[in-house]
């Protein structure tokens, strides 16, 4: 059912910059990934945030079928060429009207180049009471003694009661006096 396009296209320089594209949306959150496959979340999220997927023509649904028809059975990746083959699928829906060529170069500007984003991580807040609550000079009490006067932590030292194995009760104020005296 996906048109079949000129050798010559395959092998241009548009479609190393898509490959590229793949191959870092392939290894995207997950640190033991080669980029040689790309799961169906990579998929989708390559998807969204290069605009194949506008919400209307195409959807989250068209994604993840056209992904799991793509895909070898049993498998829960994709490699390059399947993933060419998913692009073949989604591009005549993409963009209607076009030949599947032109739709197919479209899809593949769209992709190419990009890379993950991290749109919608968690930034560290600081406003309201986090900036009282995180601010060292007005600590009191235990607390106080684990910061210096610039607000860094003084780390294992200022968490530990080091412990004085002189002999001495605390408060004693003649301490080393002993020899001196006898």
């Amino acid at each position: 059912s996906a048109p079949s396009l000129p050798t010559s296209f395959l092998h241009s320089s548009k479609m190393s910059g898509v490959e590229n594209a793949f191959r870092k949306f392939a290894v995207y959150g997950d640190t033991s990934a080669s980029g040689n496959d790309m799961t169906g979340k990579n998929f989708s999220k390559m998807c969204k945030e290069c605009g194949v997927m506008d919400g209307k023509a195409v959807t989250s649904t068209d994604i993840d079928i056209v992904f799991n028809k793509v895909k070898t059975k049993g498998a829960r990746t994709i490699s390059f060429a399947e993933f060419q083959q998913a692009m073949k699928e989604l591009c005549c829906k993409r963009f209607k009207g076009k030949t599947p060529e032109e739709a197919l170069q479209a899809v593949y500007s769209l992709i190419e180049g990009k890379e993950p984003g991290s749109i919608g991580t968690t930034k560290a807040t600081k406003v309201g009471g986090v900036e009282r609550l995180t601010d060292t000079s007005k600590y009191t009490g235990s607390h106080k003694e684990r910061f210096d006067e610039s607000g860094k932590g003084k780390g294992l030292a200022g968490r530990q009661d080091l412990a004085d194995n002189s002999g001495y009760v605390g408060g004693y104020k003649g301490a080393g006096t002993y020899d001196k005296t006898h």
